[in-house]
């Protein structure tokens, strides 16, 4: 595949009068022929305030269907979109600004606090997306005054950057990954492969419009197939289960604390989720007690594994396996090649484990002008290094050992803290559990564990530490123990153990 086409415009030829977003807050449902016009009107009117092929445009709002609307914008205009986190506060979010060199920045009422203290330091035009954004230029007010035709041709090398995520992972460093065209359609076909998406589908779309799965999974490849997506501001429980509830979700797509948070409603229990034909799940592994919680309701919840850099769909088990392999996170998907990598650097052949790499369409091309994290991160022949252990078993059926960086040793002896964590939860008193290796004078290190109980319980600890050692080795049984009310996440769910080792 050397190009694409312009999606907004094609989908709107092939399904112009089909509901493409459905705005939950508002009640609007806007077609796909409307997501072309204002994509043309915007695209044209980024232009007129100085916006040029290149450009960086800094996006700040809870999830809208507008969003979507931008990132066709710059696929028409050339622009790279820069979505940011509203979760920061203006002093991590200004380096971002700065280094990425956004001139015009779009934002909402909800954020305008947050843009306002960025354009103090950094000058921005800014654009306002909905009443009470106090910005320069109202987003409707642009849009009335632009011509409605197509400012070019739309069509767009494969290879060539879209937008730029900035992702902190569970290290705190920042790095753009460069998200082409390419490893959108690319995402697109594997996770679409993988769901059987139609259509006919309908998702609803929660999860953060600055993460990759919020514009991923499944949103960007639903409407690539001409389905319609349900789009909440951001996560609410309530909400949520009222789509489910109404019939109004096909395919649902959530990191393990959005189907924690249903398992503790109230709710959970009257909620028909036999209504959606598919449960999807990654950022982190469900835990097993949660797979058999939901399997009791007869919903098979199916564990998937990707990154920023993938696009993200790497991995998603099939729903035939989803219990009876509970832990993998199933095959590689179709434009999707991956091997395993040893210590001594030896692809391993058959079962074992080691380092996952993956390449394909599918794999970013590297960090937006960071030359040095790019050729840290590929080993030679184009395999992005992950940076996780998996294992491969006898089925060709793959599961996500741990970190590498998270692995420590005790006493001379290897310990993968996911091992230790899946013996945690399993404890009946036990919600979560993360466990971080610290020094310690005899062993080297030791394990530290971070508990959240579950609601109303009272976890023993001394009673802990014995329950431990039956269930595993010695030197893998945490030294200490903390009880926690939270832990800190990043915006796919995953706990950023850097925090906790600060302490």
């Amino acid at each position: 595949m050397q190009f694409v086409t312009d999606f907004a415009a094609k989908r709107a030829e092939l399904s112009s009068g089909k509901t493409a977003f459905h705005d939950i807050e508002t009640g609007v449902r806007i077609t796909f022929k409307e997501v072309e016009i204002r994509a043309n009107r915007l695209a044209r009117a980024l232009v007129r305030l100085g916006a040029k092929a290149g450009d960086r445009i800094g996006v700040l709002c809870l999830n809208r269907p507008d969003f979507f609307v931008a990132l066709f914008a710059a696929q028409k205009a050339g622009f790279l979109l820069v979505p940011l986190n509203w979760r920061q506060p203006a002093p991590e979010l200004l380096p971002i600004v700065i280094s990425a060199e956004i001139g015009i920045l779009m934002h909402d009422a909800a954020s305008r606090a947050l843009a306002e203290a960025l354009v103090g330091t950094h000058p921005m035009r800014r654009i306002g997306f909905d009443a009470g954004a106090g910005a320069e230029h109202d987003l409707d007010a642009l849009l009335s005054a632009e011509d409605a035709s197509p400012i070019g041709a739309g069509r767009r090398e494969a290879g060539e950057a879209w937008y730029l995520l900035y992702t902190s992972g569970t290290t705190g460093k920042p790095k753009a990954v460069i998200q082409t065209f390419g490893m959108a359609w690319a995402n697109a076909i594997n996770i679409g492969q993988a769901v059987d998406i139609t259509s006919h589908e309908r998702s609803v779309n929660f999860l953060p419009l600055f993460h990759t799965a919020g514009i991923n999974l499944y949103t960007l490849p639903v409407f690539l197939a001409g389905g319609e997506s349900h789009v909440l501001r951001k996560f609410d429980v309530d909400a949520c289960l009222d789509q489910i509830e109404a019939g109004a979700v096909t395919a649902f797509f959530g990191v393990p604390a959005i189907y924690q948070a249903f398992a503790l409603h109230p709710r959970f229990e009257a909620t028909p989720f036999e209504r959606v034909r598919s449960y999807g799940c990654g950022g982190a592994p469900l835990p097993e007690p949660l797979i058999r919680l939901y399997a009791q309701r007869g919903v098979k919840v199916r564990n998937g594994m990707g990154m920023t850099e993938t696009g993200p769909t790497v991995f998603l088990i099939d729903e035939e396996a989803a219990e009876r392999k509970i832990g993998s996170v199933g095959k590689p998907q179709i434009l999707c090649e991956v091997r395993l990598v040893d210590d001594a650097g030896r692809v391993v052949e058959g079962e074992g484990a080691g380092e996952l790499q993956i390449r394909g369409p599918g794999v970013t091309p590297g960090y937006w002008r960071n030359e040095e994290a790019t050729r840290a991160a590929f080993a030679e022949g184009g395999w992005l290094r992950s940076g996780d252990v998996a294992r491969r078993d006898a089925d060709g059926y793959y599961s996500i050992v741990d970190r590498i960086k998270d692995m420590y040793i005790s006493g001379g002896e290897n310990v993968y803290p996911a091992e230790v964590e899946h013996v945690l939860v399993s404890h009946p008193d036990i919600l979560e559990a993360i466990v971080i290796g610290v020094p310690d004078d005899t062993w080297g290190e030791v394990g530290r564990a971070f508990l959240i109980p579950r609601p109303g319980v009272a976890v023993e600890i001394p009673a802990l530490s014995a329950w431990c050692r039956e269930r595993l080795a010695a030197y893998k049984v945490p030294k200490s123990f903390e009880i926690v009310d939270e832990f800190p996440r990043t915006a796919a769910g995953k706990v950023q153990k850097h925090v906790l080792r600060r302490g």
